[in-house]
């Protein structure tokens, strides 16, 4: 077996599982039984667990930051010196994302399942891996996301990113559920860019809603 060929083996059989059954429950001999490969490869070419999960996320990342910056480039040249507008800016995020030739059909649903346990689950050194790696494509992100809302204060900012990230992660990491169950109730087919295409003006319209601390808190009448 050829090198290169051991090495998809392994990433492909730890993606499917990762994004299956999450970091923790997914021991390296279950990876090497479903890449048909012994232990040794896996030392051999990672060295440990952590660095396994570190080039998962890497044959994604990379490609995709290197598309994402080359985006930003053409975005912030057609607008000759203004801010992108926060439409702009998301779409520029998400059509790299859906644009990038992938192995599989689910390459971004796993993916995006991935990202979401690599916050949801205790993987500190995950995301000081990603910070090191990939912050100069995505501090350009936030940096034109910032640029795009003035008017929002930081804390703002910081939840309505989250709530973002959060829309973004189940929507994409469940295209193939929710293109069925549309299929099934409505008779229409979709693709992955036309949902990328409904979710940007959706994400843009949460980032500019209404200022929370206009809004009641929780048991309070709305103000007249």
């Amino acid at each position: 077996m050829a090198q290169s060929d051991t090495v998809d083996r392994i990433l492909d059989a730890a993606e499917e599982l990762f994004a299956d059954r999450g970091f923790s429950e997914t021991s390296l001999r279950m990876i090497t039984s479903k890449a048909k490969v012994n232990l040794a490869a896996v030392n051999y070419h990672f060295g440990s667990k952590n660095a396994l999960i570190h080039a998962v996320f890497a044959r994604f990342l990379t490609p995709f930051s290197a598309t994402l910056e080359t985006a930003f480039d053409e975005l912030e040249e057609r607008c000759d010196g203004k801010p992108p507008t926060l439409n702009q800016t998301l779409w520029a995020l998400t059509e790299s994302a859906v644009r990038m030739p992938q192995r599989t059909d689910k390459g971004i649903s796993i993916f995006m399942r991935l990202l979401g346990l690599a916050y949801t689950q205790s993987q500190g050194h995950l995301r000081k891996f990603l910070e090191q790696e990939y912050s100069e494509p995505f501090s350009r992100f936030m940096r034109l996301l910032k640029e795009a809302t003035p008017q929002l204060s930081a804390v703002d900012r910081y939840w309505r990113i989250q709530f973002m990230l959060g829309a973004t992660a189940f929507t994409m990491s469940s295209s193939d559920a929710l293109r069925d169950i549309l299929q099934n109730k409505l008779g229409v087919e979709t693709t992955v860019q036309e949902i990328a295409a409904r979710l940007v003006p959706f994400l843009a319209a949460g980032m500019q809603a209404e200022d929370t601390m206009l809004v009641p808190a929780f048991g309070q009448a709305p103000v007249a």
